[in-house]
């Protein structure tokens, strides 16, 4: 059985752009543009550099990629122990297998391709025929290959770096090693052609960094790389004699070869470690990636030879905490991650991806040009809550958010994409010194309907109301607090009528949101503590999670429980109503992500995933779902199969065998794996024809209702559609070929052998019998019927009229004909399918053909016959109506 949940099918990840495997540029000459791929998990994608756009995602590997090159005609990606070549990016070409490790360099000469596994074999590839040519192992005790390059003009010959510090010059044609070079005592990280021949780029670990002529086995300069390891080394070539070196720390340093020494510095290019750095040929343009989740160009049009940020396209440099979506459209979501930062992910393209920036204690203060670390102004710690709406963002801010620890709620604008100025908390609240500052802390929020006013509750059990357009604080709920212990859950109406909280004090409590300060409303003491509140404020229902894995579901008008959901098996996460609030979806530690149906008390569905989700939302308009996981860069998106398909949801009963699913990915189509089996469960999915699920019932047709409900009434509709002015007359045709008399157009091209004899106890098929005739008479010499009655379902309504009219002595048919439909009729009740489709039928049959069977003994006995089968067909329908009837009757009286 496939492993699927049987709502949400896999759709694709956002917010993934490069990971640790560094980026590689080509050319494309037919586009005149230069194509940038990068490494996301078990696929790449492929950007155009003059807009940065995404042109394509490859296909998926079966494991993580763990290189990547590329020449003119290819793209390689390494996974475990094979390597593929793709074409444009998504066409898989070649598939190279005979290495014992895993992959770790790969590098296309030509119309080969060299590879290098982790025990340093060193494998010799025809791209074409994937044939294996050369096989030359190394020793890691001696020679561990860490870097490997083919130096410019050099035929035939690669030079080979190793983690002990030596270089190796080695013909791969001869299988020779031509030279050994001593080295510098250092583990080589990078090798790098230079503009001069002869001439190649040492990376060390160390920071040292090396110009060295190989011809000549002599060092041309050295410079030293105050960020530690080198990580990437590259050299422009539109002019200036510039080198630019990437570290482990993010920051890159562009040195100046003539004058030996560094021109300027990118502090903090990258969050993350420099993996990927391309100087574009002859343009003053450079690419780098790096596995903080970010791609990006920069440009040399500084006045003193530096380079600015010119276009990016990132996600988040950690895993997501918070997500929601925003808006009724259900184009975009907002995103909070670990690493303080906001972001706008677009479900459309990932053009329109925005981020709203990180958190800082002053949004205003510049950092000095020259400061090493943003240390002067750092972040805030991440937003773990936050709440938005959209009634006011057009005039101020519309989100307000929680971060870890703090007592302070910042506020973000989504229409001006950045954060606000108003940082709200209560004067007395406000943290007296720095001891005291961890000690008190925002727990849980809500933003009104309306947009203006945010409700916050805080670790000290109080409850305090704030504009969110002036920063102005309009009171407190409780006295002296709202509850006693931690408030975990607010919300509000739509009408700002009611403000509910929850708290650790197991007590719901409602409160006149207009009148602040006053006594609460009404109170409802739980079981069990609050763990957190999810408001549906359209159907003014109230998800809360409770500490013991359980769920209640409340409604805020009567202010009662009315469902309970107990099912998972560790702490919850978050939860959320589907946009009817028909479902609630809810996840957990347990790995689990469970569907409950509201009107039923059920769980219909369930799944688990490889990581646990920490957040999640529903779709304003129902289609998708979007989950974050533990140690997951990206957002992933769920199809809601309801909105595309019938899908029968069944109480799920059995939870020892719960369906394993994986992540989506960044490509938009499943895996083959996905599609190409089906599960055979006629509950869970509806059969593709009209088999019954019980002989019993009475099963309908799945032919619309306007071919067959106004057979009777052709008539009337025939006159109202009659046209006011007259049909004219064709023109004549020059000639006529010989047509069969029917609804569908045939030529009679063969001569017809007409034969005067007739058998007494048969009939002859006549030339001016129909199609559906035909089905009819050769269901004469048995009983079966279902090619004519298909054959009558696809007709239209004319159509059907003239066939069961053309069935008399008088249109063309015969008495034998009638009597044969008649027989049709039984069979198809018999059945007990297409039930309302045979009737209609029967009625336009009778209504014909009415007089012609009361003058005919023998059809007069066949309608007996029918009578019978009819009654008691109509019988066993109406006692289950009655049933049925009598039923929900003694409900409404109890």
């Amino acid at each position: 059985m496939v492993q699927r949940s049987k709502i949400f099918e896999r759709n694709r990840a956002l917010g993934f752009v490069s990971s640790h495997v560094p980026c590689v540029v080509r050319y494309i000459k037919m586009r005149n543009e230069n194509l940038v791929a990068t490494v996301v998990g078990r696929c790449f994608h492929t950007y155009g550099c003059n807009r940065f756009s995404v042109l394509s995602v490859s296909g998926l590997h079966p494991a993580d990629i763990t290189c990547l090159a590329a020449d003119t005609f290819h793209i390689y990606t390494c996974c475990d122990t094979e390597i593929y070549a793709w074409r444009r990016g998504t066409e898989l070409k070649h598939t190279y297998k005979g290495h014992l490790k895993p992959v770790h360099i790969i590098l296309p000469l030509g119309a080969f391709l060299l590879s290098v596994d982790e025990d340093s074999v060193l494998k010799l590839w025809d791209v074409k025929s994937e044939e294996e040519l050369l096989e030359y192992p190394f020793s890691n005790d001696t020679f561990q290959i860490s870097a490997v390059i083919h130096p410019a003009t050099y035929l035939n010959k690669v030079l080979l770096g190793s983690k002990q510090g030596t270089l190796q010059l080695l013909n791969i044609h001869t299988s020779k090693l031509i030279h050994t070079f001593r080295g510098w005592n250092c583990e080589v990280t990078v090798l790098q052609q230079a503009p001069a021949i002869d001439v190649i780029a040492v990376g060390l670990a160390n920071g040292r960094i090396i110009l060295h002529n190989i011809k000549y086995d002599q060092t041309v300069m050295m410079l030293i790389q105050d960020w530690g390891t080198v990580t990437s080394i590259s050299f422009r070539t539109d002019g200036p004699a510039m080198m630019l070196s990437g570290s482990l720390s993010g920051h890159i340093v562009l040195w100046d070869l003539e004058e030996r020494k560094p021109l300027t510095q990118l502090i903090s290019a990258h969050s993350g470690a420099v993996a990927g750095m391309k100087c574009l040929a002859n343009e003053p343009l450079m690419v780098t990636s790096s596995p903080d989740n970010t791609l990006k160009m920069w440009i040399f049009d500084m006045p003193d030879g530096g380079a600015r940020l010119l276009r990016i396209r990132e996600g988040h440099s950690s895993p997501p905490t918070f997500i929601r979506y925003h808006g009724n459209n259900g184009h975009n979501i907002v995103s909070a991650g670990s690493d303080s930062s906001m972001r706008i992910f677009s479900t459309l393209t990932e053009t329109f991806n925005k981020s709203l920036g990180k958190a800082r204690y002053n949004r205003n203060k510049k950092i000095k040009k020259k400061t090493l670390l943003d240390d002067e102004n750092p972040c805030m710690p991440p937003v773990v809550f936050f709440a938005s709406e959209t009634t006011r963002e057009k005039e101020w801010d519309d989100i307000a958010a929680i971060h870890l620890g703090m007592g302070v709620v910042t506020t973000w604008s989504y229409g001006k994409v950045k954060m606000g100025d108003l940082k709200l908390i209560p004067d007395h609240l406000k943290p007296k010194t720095l001891q005291s500052a961890n000690q008190i802390s925002a727990t849980c929020l809500t933003l009104t309907s309306c947009g203006n006013f945010v409700v916050i509750g805080y670790s000290t059990g109080d409850l305090h109301k704030f504009n969110i357009q002036s920063g102005l604080h309009r009171g407190a709920y409780g006295s002296p607090t709202a509850h006693k212990g931690p408030v975990r859950g607010v919300g509000s109406d739509s009408l700002n009528q009611v403000v509910v909280s929850g708290g650790h004090d197991c007590c719901i409590k409602f409160w006149s949101f207009k009148v602040a300060g006053s006594e609460v409303l009404s109170q409802l003491v739980l079981d069990e503590p609050v763990l957190f509140f999810h408001v549906h404020r359209e159907s003014s229902l109230l998800a809360i999670a409770l500490e013991d894995y359980n769920v209640l579901v409340m409604d805020l008008d009567t202010r009662l429980v009315i469902r309970k959901f107990e099912a998972h098996m560790s702490q919850l996460t978050d939860m959320a109503f589907s946009p009817d609030a028909h479902w609630l979806v809810t996840a957990s530690l347990d790995c689990t992500i469970r569907t409950w149906d509201i009107p039923s008390a059920h769980l219909v569905d369930v799944f688990q995933v490889d990581a646990p989700c920490t957040s999640l939302t529903f779709s304003p308009t129902g289609d998708r779902l979007a989950t974050t996981h533990v140690n997951c860069l990206g957002v992933f998106l769920w199809a809601n199969r309801c909105v595309f398909e019938h899908v029968s949801l069944s109480p799920v009963r059995d939870l020892t065998n719960i369906p394993l699913v994986a992540l989506p990915s960044t490509a938009q189509c499943v895996e083959p794996s996905d599609y190409l089996s089906e599960i055979d469960d006629p509950i869970e999915h509806m059969p593709k024809t009209n088999e019954q699920i019980s002989e019993e019932l009475i099963t309908l047709s799945s032919v619309s209702s306007s071919r067959w409900q106004n057979l009777l009434n052709l008539d009337i509709v025939w006159k109202k559609n009659k046209p006011k002015s007259l049909l004219k007359k064709p023109k004549t045709a020059p000639f006529f070929l010989p047509t069969i008399p029917s609804l569908d157009l045939q030529f009679d091209l063969k001569a017809e052998n007409n034969t005067n004899e007739e058998s007494a106890n048969a009939f002859q098929l006549k030339t001016s019998t129909t199609g559906f005739a035909k089905l009819l008479f050769d269901s004469v010499s048995g009983s079966d019927f279902d090619k004519a009655m298909t054959k009558l379902k696809e007709l239209s309504l004319s159509t059907i009229n003239y066939e069961i009219s053309a069935l008399s002595p008088e249109g063309g048919g015969s008495l034998q004909m009638i009597r044969q439909f008649m027989k049709l009729v039984q069979s198809v009740l018999k059945t007990n399918r297409n039930f309302e489709l045979i009737q209609a039928y029967f009625a336009l049959f009778l209504k014909k053909h009415g007089d012609t069977i009361a003058s005919e003994m023998v059809l007069c006995d066949e309608l007996q016959l029918l009578q019978t089968v009819q009654l008691d067909k109509w019988n066993v329908l109406q006692n289950k109506l009655m049933s049925c009837l009598c039923i929900v009757d003694s409900l409404k009286s109890m």
